[in-house]
């Protein structure tokens, strides 16, 4: 996109902005930078596609801060972001772009911290706030959160907030803003649940997709020739010599998907499979031990992987190639991103047949580069005794979600202060219409389970399953 290259003077910023951004070493706009700020200045509603660690805190951060009025001491901009330790990047990013103004004041309201702490801030009064959607609910519950004076509401990852169960939540915090305001929605992907959103309480929102580039060094291309009976056991292969710890592995058909989950699970990897027929239910499940690192290898069609943004994603396997040489870029774009953790780099494994090497030439062409061959003779087991990859954690499953109003800081607090664990054995919770899924280091995982159900949540007793074979 050529709008990349632009520097921030265009735009309508106060000299005191621009000096702090060209101090912070902002000199040119990414490219969803370019595309949205121009807009997002005016006032206009947006619906921006930007993956993380493409520039899009910078982008709303500035509108919202153009919008704010420091010697009104209220709260003007709510940011609505999934997880605590996105709210505090971002606040530590706000905070950053905010030096040019005097004492602008910004809270950060999540879960996993003492409500009372909390209160006392917002009591000495603040002009942004940044939090999860629940315990921003709490607050507004509570009456301890103003937003009468807001200006600007901003959804950062609302699809991920989506896929963690918090649609009412975003709602009813967007009901209880004022009609006339600026709404800034950011998300990876589009799922349906964002235009449900937009359709509720948007003002005719411009919509943004920026195309995330990969830069061919984020990506490291390796090509295995394959005779087609070897193929499944050869996705073994590749596993145990390099290890990853969560592998996307592609299909070309549902029943290849179903066949090579057998022979992995058979081989002792943790693997599931995700493919068009599976029921919602079965689907959400899939993904949350995926997504929450219960599970190694996740096998999927084309079809059924569309729209899904995984973080941490290690490897992608081509186990066939795809006729469709667009499709295979998207594939491979899985992996190795921008803002992916420590900046890793992201590996493809690609096996093809002799069949398949007019396939293989039309990659090539449209990659503008050769492809990198090795022999699958090559491939060995890094420790000889190795045991198969094991995902470092494993998922309880409780019976109850937002029905029941159990939130995700009813679950930690019973692992950790009923139950005794540390903070740092739980992971991802994610909490649907009737279920809630939590992550568990694996070692703590039968304990977990047990002392889940003869404890309490949200003051009553739950019934929990392990949904993984944990030795």
């Amino acid at each position: 996109m050529t709008g990349s290259a632009a520097g921030f003077e265009g735009l309508p910023l106060s000299p005191q902005m621009l000096a702090n951004l060209a101090q912070l070493g902002y000199v040119q706009m990414t490219p969803i930078q370019a595309a949205s700020l121009p807009a997002a200045l005016l006032g206009r509603d947006l619906i921006a596609q930007a993956r993380t660690g493409s520039g899009k805190t910078a982008a709303f951060a500035l509108a919202l801060l153009s919008n704010l009025n420091p010697r009104r001491f209220a709260v003007q901009s709510l940011v609505l972001c999934p997880t605590r330790e996105l709210a505090d990047q971002v606040t530590t990013e706000i905070r950053r772009l905010a030096r040019a103004e005097e004492n602008i004041k910004v809270i950060t309201l999540c879960g996993g911290v003492a409500l009372r702490g909390q209160v006392a801030s917002l009591g000495h009064g603040a002009h942004i706030v940044v939090g999860t959607p629940g315990r921003i609910m709490d607050h507004l519950e509570r009456g301890s959160l103003d937003l009468g004076a807001l200006n600007t509401l901003v959804l950062d990852e609302a699809d991920r907030m989506l896929d963690m169960g918090f649609f009412d939540d975003i709602a009813s915090v967007a009901r209880q803003c004022p009609k006339e305001r600026q709404t800034l929605l950011f998300s990876a992907t589009y799922p349906e649940g964002i235009a449900k959103l937009s359709a509720q309480f948007m003002r005719d929102p411009q919509q943004i997709a920026v195309e995330a580039q990969h830069a061919p060094s984020r990506i490291r291309q390796r090509w295995y020739e394959v005779d087609d009976n070897e193929r499944l056991h050869a996705v073994g292969l590749l596993l145990a010599h390099f290890r990853p710890a969560s592998t996307l592995a592609f299909c070309n058909t549902k029943q290849e998907c179903r066949d090579l989950v057998q022979v992995l699970q058979a081989q002792g990897f943790s693997a599931l499979a995700l493919f068009g027929e599976l029921e919602q239910r079965e689907r959400d499940q899939v993904l949350v031990q995926f997504a929450n690192r219960s599970c190694s290898v996740l096998v999927a069609t084309d079809v059924a992987a569309r729209g899904l943004d995984i973080t941490q994603l290690e490897a992608v396997i081509n186990v066939d190639v795809t006729p469709d040489p667009e499709v295979h870029i998207h594939r491979i774009g899985r992996t190795g991103r921008v803002g992916q953790q420590g900046g890793a780099e992201g590996l493809v494994l690609n096996l093809a047949s002799m069949d398949e090497m007019g396939s293989v030439g039309r990659i090539e062409q449209l990659q503008g580069r050769e492809s990198e061959w090795h022999p699958l003779a090559g491939l060995t087991a890094v420790d000889g005794d190795a045991a198969p990859l094991q995902p470092p954690m494993a998922t309880l499953q409780i019976a109850g979600g937002r029905k029941e109003k159990i939130r995700a800081g009813d679950v930690l607090g019973a692992l950790t202060s009923g139950a005794g664990f540390a903070r740092d054995q739980i992971g991802k919770i994610d909490i649907n219409e009737f279920s809630t899924y939590v992550a568990v280091d694996r070692r703590i995982a039968r304990e977990a389970a047990q002392r889940l159900s003869t404890g309490r949540v949200k003051g009553r007793p739950v019934k929990v399953r392990l949904l993984d074979d944990v030795a």
